[in-house]
């Protein structure tokens, strides 16, 4: 395995849309959510492993995950648990970490990943990771994972790539963010449109480049750094740099400006998670349709629905149709799966008006 390959974990989020489960002591990436056996940031950790020699694989989190970080992932170090005093979105995130490598090794190249997506062709995946960090190694480009799609998606944006060449890896010319319905379905039709994954691959050299050249302001925050990343110093001049850092995401940043984009489309099994509903579509179904994790539910006249309850609850439904049912920690959600993206909003107000140990 190549000692130059590093992975970046981006596990920062709390997946508030998957509220009760997920909330901000217990977030989903270190949930069982899928009733698997391991945690998502589990599956993804291994997943990686595969790719990266595991002493190269940094993990970039709030602060307050630290040791939920260190339970959940046997044998990572404190030096790769790269805690964020606040959230500031993905591209200082990918800075912090990216300043972090550089420390160690200056010819790092790079997967960085989020810690909350479902891969089931992880051999797949494994191939063509390879494949795009052997291409990022020996070309300065800056290159996404994109996804083949099934259908004309509005929940995810789409990159555009440029039909010259018959290799796998080709340059990107647009990124669109979540089109409406028509416009999914004319970029299904075109068959040069693909998925954005919000994976990437580059090298340390040509992200840090990237960001140098179209976010400055965000690379000058951490440059400042230079000499206390990995020593005792690191902490307090973190807590001051987020303190002004901006906010902004690595796609909009530094990925729509950059004109050395590329990108392959795989089929890998893909899914982000994003919602109770995408949960729905990748767990078994009964005759009836319903999606169910525990082992004490029964339904009567119900049909299409997702439950999630503890394995020791006993649940029993009638006359439900397409609806999410989750208890967790003494907290119950039923709402309508069409409704689901009102769940925010849920949160939102329990936030306004009830105790924190709801949220």
């Amino acid at each position: 395995m190549n000692t130059n390959n590093y992975c970046i974990i981006m596990a920062g989020g709390i997946g508030s849309r998957f509220w009760p489960m997920s909330r901000t002591q217990h977030p989903k990436q270190f949930i069982d959510i899928l009733g698997t056996g391991e945690t998502l940031i589990q599956q993804t950790y291994n997943r990686l492993k595969r790719i990266c020699p595991e002493e190269n694989i940094y993990i970039v989190t709030n602060e307050i995950y630290k040791e939920l970080t260190k339970e959940q992932l046997a044998g990572i170090t404190d030096e790769q648990i790269v805690c964020e005093p606040t959230m500031r979105n993905t591209a200082p995130c990918i800075a912090y970490a990216n300043y972090k490598i550089a420390a160690k090794n200056p010819n790092a190249n790079i997967v960085v990943a989020p810690s909350d997506h479902l891969i089931l062709k992880e051999d797949e995946f494994v191939r063509v990771m390879e494949m795009a960090l052997d291409y990022t190694e020996q070309n300065d480009c800056l290159l996404t994972l994109g996804i083949t799609p099934s259908r004309p998606d509005t929940g995810y944006g789409y990159i555009q790539f440029l039909e010259n060449n018959n290799t796998e890896i080709k340059q990107v010319k647009t990124f669109t963010e979540k089109p409406d319905l028509e416009l999914a379905k004319k970029f299904i039709e075109s068959g040069d449109f693909c998925w954005n994954s919000g994976m990437f691959v580059w090298s340390l050299k040509s992200i840090q480049k990237a960001f140098e050249t179209l976010l400055p302001d965000v690379d000058d925050v951490f440059k400042n750094g230079l000499g206390k990343y990995n020593t005792p110093e690191e902490h307090d001049f973190i807590q001051m740099a987020y303190a002004t850092c901006k906010s902004i995401s690595i796609d909009y940043g530094i990925m729509e400006g950059s004109k050395n984009v590329f990108v392959i489309s795989a089929d890998i099994g893909w899914s982000d998670l994003g919602t109770w509903g995408s949960i729905y579509t990748h767990l078994p179904l009964d005759e009836n349709n319903n999606a169910l994790i525990g082992t004490n539910v029964m339904l009567y006249d119900s049909s299409d629905n997702i439950v999630n309850v503890p394995q020791d609850k006993l649940v029993v439904l009638q006359g439900l149709k397409d609806y999410i049912v989750v208890e967790s920690d003494g907290i119950l959600l039923v709402c309508k799966k069409e409704d689901e993206q009102k769940i925010k909003q849920f949160v939102a107000d329990i936030k306004k008006s009830k105790d924190e140990k709801f949220y």
